[in-house]
């Protein structure tokens, strides 16, 4: 099982990626997915953004066997929120995959 600092930082990069910010882009200002979807170029919707969870998620599942159900997130939230919630989920022992 990865540390929780290795899981962090790849589900910092993986979410960066999935919505087209670099790492420092989308949490220096720790953005709310609302202005996220706004300041995207991949994004138009928060279909979009559940896409973008849904490719990190799956990322997760594959290269590390976790899996991660994440609630239902408003728009102000802050992406350092949605980072605690996915690192919330991971660590969860529960959530290792079959």
């Amino acid at each position: 099982m990865p540390d929780a600092q290795e899981l962090e930082s790849y589900i910092r990069r993986k979410f960066a990626e999935n919505v087209g910010f670099t790492e420092e882009e989308l949490f220096s200002e720790d953005l709310t997915l609302s202005a996220l979807i706004t300041r995207s170029e991949r994004m138009t919707n928060s279909v979009d953004l559940m896409e973008a969870f849904a490719r990190t998620s799956n990322g997760l599942r594959k290269d590390y066997g976790l899996r991660v159900r994440l609630p239902a997130l408003s728009l102000d939230t802050p992406v350092s929120k949605v980072l605690a919630v996915f690192m919330g989920e991971v660590t969860n022992p529960e959530r290792k995959s079959a």
